[in-house]
This record gives structure tokens, C-alpha cells and sequence, in this order.
């Protein structure tokens, strides 16, 4: 979807979360269940009621044609795409200070003419599978350590995000501590990526790829306005690749994000400088990423207007030994659009945002992206890092896109999506021979509990 959610995006009506072990199920302790799915928001399980459990879930159908993929270098899909997603969880709270969480989850994928990616398919998957143990420290301050599988999203996902986007989402193996006071949250990070099997239950850990860190939100209370993030990641690939070649990666990255919103203003900035080694040579990259946007909310369907700025630095001598590209390290699969044609690396873009609201139930969003190539030595990049273009020449536009987003909550259980987007294809895909126009629909429906 063009506008992306965050940790808050919690809907209190159906309880739903983006991360679902996230779920706010406090209202339904208290009120009597409207029907099957309410009931088994919160079962007790003792007189108490300090031993019980919830049940979730999601089906996700959605269909998609792109014309012309990859600018016309990937096979066509004579007649689209049909992705399904099945999730069920369930959430066990043994007591105030324990707990476990566990989530199947499948995927599947029909029409694709260069067979499932690894983000369209996987037949069955332990998709969440921790334990959480929680000390109190206070009456508003505690500790939890939770060690399993589990899905991680920090701040807006410019750097570590489920993907909700694809079909497969991503998640780790992971050890992680929450500590809690009254105005902030710090979560320590030792993480391995899950690499997807397409089979049934055939997922392992990546052992060419690590991440660990700390990240810090919180500050309302210091702050005049909105909340920051502070944050350390740090990330290992033993096969990392770029335009300069490949080699095992050590990156540092040094992150902060200043965000909320005030008066019918929004905004969501963010600045990160990386730092460490490629193979002999050293890195030294950063981005500098913008949302800025205001809703007229006295006016008939509430018209919000937002501008995103946003720059990532790239290799300018790939014949050195130095590394100047910006890693992500695991963004959002739809960084820029559900198309999920370009990824966040050596570029620079403006991207224009005008949303309006016809009713509570309906969100329309038209878009219109423009994006170059920061260095010219330097390639574009797709979403999950891949070359699509190589470095050289003398074009910086790679291209333009408008896209327009159609989204309908029929209930507080179910939602219906409907977007295009047209790519056109600038100078520097040109350049590569391979620079059809892109067109892109998709429909989803989905259902949760």
C-alpha cells in the first residue's frame, strides 16, 4: 500500500496488529463477544483469569498483473499472479510473567512464469515460535527476554521490517529483551533471517547473515513534540553483493528518527550513518530519509497532502577497494510501491502523496515517484538488494511512477485493496536495453480475527 503502517497501527475494533503477537485484545476482556471471533479473543483458563489464551488468524487472497517485469528482462506472466496466504496463531499467558506464542503460517502461489520467488511461496512455516518472560521492575517499568522464531519490525521498517508487502513475510531466529519505562521502550537484538523453504516446514537459519543492536523509542515526555528513535544495528553477510563486486560485509549502522504528529501535521525523518568493511576495503555510506504531511481535517473528506525526500549514498569508484552503498539490511519489500520494482540504495527520489478519505470506511491515494541514480559508477538496485542495472554512463534518472490506491474496509474483519501503478522507464534503463514501461495492478482481499 502506498501509505505504510507502523507498530501503532493497532485497530482496537477487531484488535488486529501488524506484528499479531502485537494484538490488543484488553477489549475484549470486559465486554460480552458479538460472535465466534470475539469469543476466543481472551478464553480463561482459571477462576482467576491470570492463565489464558487467544486465538488468530488471516486469510490473505490477492492477484496481480505486471506487464512488462523487470522492464521487460523477467518472463510475462501471460495471465497474472494469484497469491494466497494462510495464517492461525495461537498465544498462551501462563500468569503475569510467562508466556508462549506460536504461529502456522502458508503461502502459496499460482501463475507465475519463472516459478515462485522465494517471497511468493512457502507451503508451511513456523512463522512465530517464542517464549516470553517478563520481570517487573516497577509499577511502569519491566523487563522481558524472548527467545525463538519470531518476526522483528523496527521504527518505520526502513531497515528491519516484516515485509508484509510479498507474500512470504520475513522473520528470525532471534534472542531479544524488551525493557519498558514510563516513556520509553529498548529492545537488545542477536538475530538470524529465516531462509525460506518452499516446502513444509523446511525453514533454517541463515548462517551467512547475522543481525544484532539496540533500538531505543520513546522521549514524548522530553520532547516538545512527537517521539524519537535511537538505534545501533549491527549486520554480517558472508556473501554480500554489489556493483563492486562480492565479498563477506560488516556493517555498523548509527540511526535516528524523529516522528508524530501535531495539529493536522506528520512527519517521519530519518538520518543513519554506516560504517565497517567489504572484503579488504572499508565502508562509509548514509541515508537521509523524509515524510512530511498535513491533513485538512475541517474540510470534506479529510485531504492529506505529504511529500517524502530521500537520498541513499552509493559507490562512486567501484575499482577501489572501498564500499560507499547504502545497505538497508532487511526493508520493507515494497519500499517504494507495491509494484516492488526498485530498492533503497544509491538514489535519490521525490515522492508525492495526495490521500483522501470519501468515508470512514474508504482511503483513495494518488502518487507520483521520481527517481535517479546518486552515483553513476554505481548501479540501481531492486528490492532485495539485487543489480537491475549496472554502473556507468552519464544518466542519473531511472525513472517515474504514478500509482493510484483504493482501500475498503468492509468490516472491522475484512479489507479490500485495489491499486495500479504505471512505471516508466527513464535514461539509465535505457541505457541497459531492457526499459519496457512497467504496468502493475493488484487486488487483494483479506480477512483477520
Amino acid at each position: 500500500m502506498a501509505l505504510q503502517p507502523t507498530r501503532a497501527d493497532a485497530t482496537c475494533a477487531s484488535g488486529v496488529a501488524k506484528l499479531r503477537f502485537e494484538d490488543d485484545v484488553a477489549c475484549f476482556r470486559d465486554r460480552r463477544p458479538d460472535d465466534a471471533f470475539d469469543a476466543v479473543k481472551v478464553v480463561p483458563l482459571t477462576k482467576s483469569g491470570d492463565v489464558w489464551f487467544s486465538l488468530g488468524g488471516e486469510v490473505r487472497q490477492r492477484y496481480e498483473y505486471t506487464h512488462n517485469p523487470l522492464f521487460g528482462a523477467d518472463p510475462q506472466d501471460e495471465n497474472g499472479v494469484w497469491l494466497q496466504r494462510y495464517t492461525l496463531y495461537g498465544d498462551l499467558h501462563l500468569g503475569p510473567h510467562v508466556r508462549l506464542f506460536g504461529q502456522l503460517f502458508s503461502a502459496l502461489e499460482t501463475g507465475r512464469a519463472a516459478g515462485p520467488s522465494p517471497v511468493d511461496e512457502n507451503a508451511l512455516a513456523l512463522q512465530n515460535a517464542f517464549v516470553d518472560l517478563r520481570t517487573p521492575l516497577g509499577d511502569k517499568t519491566d523487563v522481558t527476554l524472548r527467545a525463538g522464531r519470531q518476526e522483528l519490525d523496527f521504527g518505520s521498517g526502513r531497515l528491519v521490517d516484516v515485509r508484509e508487502g510479498p507474500n512470504v513475510r520475513r522473520t528470525f531466529d532471534a534472542a531479544r529483551t524488551f525493557f519498558r519505562a514510563e516513556d520509553w521502550r529498548i529492545d537488545g537484538i542477536l538475530a538470524r533471517p529465516r531462509v525460506t523453504g518452499s516446502g513444509v516446514l523446511d525453514d533454517r537459519s541463515d548462517e551467512d547473515r547475522a543481525l544484532w543492536g539496540v533500538y531505543a523509542e520513546g522521549g514524548e515526555g522530553v520532547l516538545p513534540m512527537g517521539a524519537i528513535d535511537l538505534y545501533y544495528l549491527g549486520f554480517r553477510d558472508e556473501d554480500a553483493v554489489f556493483v563492486q563486486g562480492a565479498g563477506a560485509e560488516r556493517r555498523h549502522s548509527i540511526g535516528a528518527r524523529l516522528w508524530g504528529a501535531e495539529n493536522g501535521w506528520d512527519w517521519n525523518w530519518e538520518a543513519v550513518y554506516q560504517f565497517g568493511s567489504f572484503g579488504a576495503g572499508d565502508i562509509d555510506a548514509w541515508t537521509v530519509a523524509s515524510t512530511t504531511g498535513y491533513t485538512f481535517e475541517r474540510i470534506g473528506w479529510q485531504p492529506r497532502l505529504a511529500i517524502s525526500a530521500n537520498i541513499a549514498s552509493g559507490d562512486d569508484d567501484p575499482g577501489d577497494a572501498d564500499l560507499g552503498t547504502f545497505n538497508a539490511l532487511f526493508p520493507r519489500g515494497n519500499y517504494f510501491s507495491e509494484a516492488a520494482v526498485l530498492g533503497p540504495r544509491n538514489f535519490y527520489n521525490l515522492h508525492g502523496f495526495l490521500t483522501v478519505r470519501p468515508s470512514e470506511r474508504v482511503a483513495i491515494t494518488t502518487d507520483y515517484n521520481l527517481f535517479w541514480r546518486l552515483e553513476t559508477e554505481d548501479g540501481v538496485y531492486g528490492p532485495a538488494g539485487q543489480i537491475i542495472a549496472p554502473g556507468g554512463g552519464e544518466n542519473r534518472f531511472v525513472g517515474s511512477a504514478v500509482s493510484v490506491t483504493a482501500e475498503y474496509a468492509l468490516t472491522s474483519r475484512i479489507d479490500l485493496t485495489a491499486i495500479y501503478t504505471r512505471f516508466f522507464a527513464g535514461d539509465v534503463m535505457d541505457a541497459t536495453g531492457t526499459s519496457d514501461d512497467i504496468d502493475f495492478l493488484e487486488l487483494t482481499a483479506r480477512f483477520r480475527f
